[in-house]
């Protein structure tokens, strides 16, 4: 079994607060994603979306593409109008050799608005649960079909966001909808990560790793603030640098067999969080506990 280790390039540049790491090139952050020795990036807002010219950016740098956030309207158009609205995010993936595509539900999300509250996220009816879930899969199985894995990215501010949430959807859909666990969010959603792999191991297709400042998170919660205050007061941190125990959530995975990639992510705002100094700790953090567990890091 093997495993890499990728990076998102939040920690250079973040997609829905554009004046955070702006003034970041491309170049920088892939030359310095590579020094620090991650094997692969996922897609930002800088990337170009042209395959071969992407192909050709990643190739200087040594570096795969890992995957790319899709974002979902399922509640709002079904399974088949969804395909066809992703075919061009989709075909970027597969001509990059991704196997993964990042997804997530975005109708009425509130996590890229500054001025509401993370209170004030929308909930699901049981009958809209219902046909979300059936459409996700229906999505899921089409998108298996044509070689790419749907892995659902739980995430704070949308319809999925709890423990309890993530459970349900994995329940309740079929076999094709997989999870990106996302460790940071889940603990944010008071969520335990450890039992989410003893629960979901089988079904997890992608990692993505930040840690929690829990000060900060008490702070945030007790307030009530937006998710991108939260991270503007810097609520997420790379692994290693939080109080979330990676050992005890790397190990039950790699124990599974875990194939795949084990992505660094962790908005911050670059000017306060030196992205080498986080991406190179967040990097010796997972590469460190890999080797511990006796995994092969598979070169790009």
């Amino acid at each position: 079994m093997s495993i890499r280790i990728g990076i998102n390039p939040l920690t250079w540049t973040n997609d829905d607060l554009p004046a955070l790491g702006d003034d970041i090139s491309l170049e920088t952050c892939l030359a310095e994603a590579a020094s620090a020795g991650y094997a692969g990036v996922e897609l930002g807002r800088k990337f170009p979306r042209e395959a071969d010219t992407l192909a050709a950016v990643l190739s200087r740098h040594k570096l795969a593409l890992v995957s790319g956030w899709y974002s979902l309207r399922l509640l709002e158009r079904d399974a088949d109008a969804e395909f066809a609205a992703m075919r061009p995010h989709f075909e970027l993936l597969k001509a990059l050799g991704c196997s993964v595509m990042v997804c997530a539900e975005v109708t009425g999300a509130v996590h890229s608005d500054m001025n509401v509250r993370l209170s004030r996220r929308p909930q699901l009816s049981s009958s809209d649960f219902a046909r979300f879930v059936d459409r996700l899969s229906v999505l899921g199985e089409r998108m298996r079909d044509h070689g790419m894995r749907l892995a659902y990215h739980h995430h704070m501010g949308t319809v999925i966001q709890t423990e309890q949430e993530v459970d349900s959807l994995l329940e309740a859909s079929r076999p094709a909808v997989e999870l990106l666990l996302d460790t940071g969010h889940l603990t944010f959603a008071a969520g335990d990560p450890v039992r989410a792999v003893k629960n979901h191991g089988a079904r997890i297709a992608h990692l993505h790793c930040k840690d929690i400042r829990r000060a900060v998170l008490r702070r945030c919660l007790n307030a009530d603030t937006s998710f991108l205050e939260a991270v503007l007061q810097g609520v997420f941190t790379v692994p290693g640098d939080g109080c979330i125990d990676y050992a005890a959530v790397l190990g039950p995975l790699l124990e599974r067999d875990y194939e795949g990639w084990i992505v660094v992510e962790a908005e911050q705002d670059p000017a306060i969080a030196d992205p080498v100094t986080y991406a190179n700790l967040g990097f010796r953090t997972l590469h460190a506990l890999a080797q511990k567990s006796r995994h092969i890091l598979r070169p790009n």
